[in-house]
Parts: structure tokens; C-alpha cells; sequence
């Protein structure tokens, strides 16, 4: 019953044709939704079937148009509410009214807009280092500070950049790009996601999500400086052990244990707490991830 389904199907966007690459199963339990980030496909969360804490729950992910395998007809009009649009289609498309939502990066701020909009129809949302400031423009930004005209150029300048990158897995990263990301994608996308974090109120419509609520970011990123206020605004802040920007790639064990927290958490089930994560079935062959409060 765990076995996700891969399926194709089209749908139509603000009258724009969208080829949506897929992965889904059925199930008793709340859906689960995940929006991959820029240079991901929805393959990053395939392992949920591996998982013991989902058993039951339907899922549901897919490729965003322009990356993967997934297209859409105008190319110019990719970005971020364009994407918020393709999800609420897609939600429509498999009957799913109230989910578990999960974004990393480019989806975690397309879901951090979805949340906003859906209100409580959102039980839980886990926000992977999705933006919620402008000082998480740190890919996105470099289609200002390292413009090229030519998307090829720049798509080829970026991945060289990301090879030599400090942090865990943006060599592997790095790697996948030609593989997973269109070359006409980058710019509409980059400047929506630096447009919007420079200019909406991000951090409040996050704080006062009426779900669940919790940020995973990489323990290679602690230094972010709104993690305070998350934590002063009653979302769970969970570090993730030994990772960067990526840790479905860095440590996944870790990560899947914190997003099965915060759904659990969304279900209105008993929290665990971190001593509870170490003990759990599921995770108990790795160090749990870090929670604060």
C-alpha cells in the first residue's frame, strides 16, 4: 500500500497548458503534499514509502513546469504565484481538501504563499529553508549579481558555482542541474522569488499560519538571523545534523524524522518530542535531529 504511483497528466494554468509529471498513492490518512525546490524534483520525497510514520497516508508530489519532467507552454509566465496556481489545480485535480504540506527552497516559498491563501485547510506545514527574508536569496539573487543574457550561460555559470560551493551536497546538486532544470526557468523564477522576499510579509504570514508549523534548515545555516523570531513566534525550529540547504541529500533520515513530527503535530496526535524521535521506529538507527523552541 506504500507503492507511489507515477502518472502524467495535463492541466490548464491561468490559460496556459501545464504537463504535470507525477507521483501519488491513496491512502486512509491526511494527504501529504511536497513542493521540491529550484533544481529538485519531486523524486527528492519519493523515500516516504520507506517510511514507517506515513504508513496510511495518501501523497501526492510533482515536478513543477520548467523543471524534471514537467512543461508548460509559455515559459515567461513561470513564477512563483504561477506555481501557487499550478498547486491549487492540483489539489483540485485529486479531490485533496485539507494536507500536510512540505517545501523546500523555491517550494517552500510557493507553499508558504498556498498556506496563506488555504488558511486552515493546512494542518501542518514544514518549511525546509523556504524564504521567508531577503537573506535567503543566496541562489536566487545571482540572476542580479551574475546576469547573463544567454539562460544557457548563466545556467552554466551557475552550476559551476554551486561545484565549488563550501556547503554539503552542492556538488551533487551541482551535478543534476542540466538533468532537472529547463534553461528558460531560471530567470522568471529567480526574480520572483527575490521579488517577493524583498517585498511581502513573508515572516508574518508565516508566524501566523493557523497549522502546524515548523522551519528545518541545515546546522551549516544556524546562522540565520530570523531564527529567533521563529522560535519567539511558537514555530518549531528543528537543525539538521551535518547538512546545508539540502538536507533531503545531506541527511535524510534526520529530515524525514522532523517532518514526521510536525505532521504528526498536525493530526492533533501526541507531539514527540526529540528523546521520543531517537526512540521511534523509524528513525532509530541515526542521531535525530536537534529541536528548539
Amino acid at each position: 500500500m506504500n507503492t507511489l504511483t507515477k502518472q502524467a497528466i495535463q492541466i490548464d494554468v491561468d490559460t496556459v497548458n501545464v504537463d504535470i509529471d507525477l507521483l501519488h498513492r491513496a491512502g486512509p490518512k491526511t494527504a501529504i503534499v511536497f513542493l521540491h525546490g529550484f533544481g529538485s524534483t519531486k523524486e527528492d520525497y519519493a523515500d516516504i514509502m520507506f517510511w514507517p510514520a506515513f504508513d496510511g497516508h495518501a501523497v501526492l508530489a510533482w515536478d513543477a513546469p520548467g523543471f524534471g519532467l514537467s512543461k508548460t507552454s509559455d515559459p515567461n509566465r513561470l513564477n512563483i504565484p504561477f506555481l501557487v496556481s499550478v498547486a491549487k489545480q492540483m489539489l483540485a485535480c485529486f479531490d485533496i481538501d485539507r494536507f500536510h504540506l512540505i517545501g523546500h527552497s523555491m517550494g517552500g516559498l510557493t507553499a508558504l504563499l498556498l498556506a496563506h491563501e488555504l488558511g486552515d485547510r493546512v494542518l501542518s506545514f514544514t518549511n525546509i529553508e523556504g524564504n521567508v527574508a531577503p537573506e535567503d536569496c543566496f541562489l536566487s539573487r545571482q540572476i542580479i549579481t551574475h546576469f547573463d543574457e544567454n539562460p544557457d550561460g548563466f545556467m552554466q555559470d551557475f552550476q559551476d558555482r554551486n561545484r565549488v560551493s563550501p556547503f554539503f551536497s552542492h556538488h551533487l546538486y551541482a551535478v543534476a542541474l542540466p538533468l532537472k532544470v529547463q534553461s528558460t526557468s531560471p530567470r522568471p523564477i529567480f526574480e520572483s522569488m527575490v521579488q517577493l522576499s524583498d517585498n511581502a510579509p513573508l515572516m508574518a504570514w508565516f508566524t501566523n499560519l493557523p497549522g502546524a508549523t515548523a522551519f528545518l534548515h541545515g546546522d551549516q545555516n544556524a546562522g540565520l538571523t530570523y531564527l529567533p523570531k521563529l522560535r519567539e513566534s511558537g514555530v518549531e525550529v528543528v537543525s539538521i545534523p551535518h547538512s546545508g540547504h539540502f538536507p533531503m541529500y545531506a541527511n535524510a533520515p534526520a529530515m524525514w524524522a522532523a517532518i514526521a513530527a510536525n505532521v504528526t503535530k498536525g493530526d492533533g496526535e501526541e507531539n514527540v518530542d526529540g528523546d521520543d524521535i531517537r526512540r521511534c521506529v523509524c528513525c532509530r538507527w541515526h542521531n535525530a535531529p536537534v529541536h528548539s523552541r
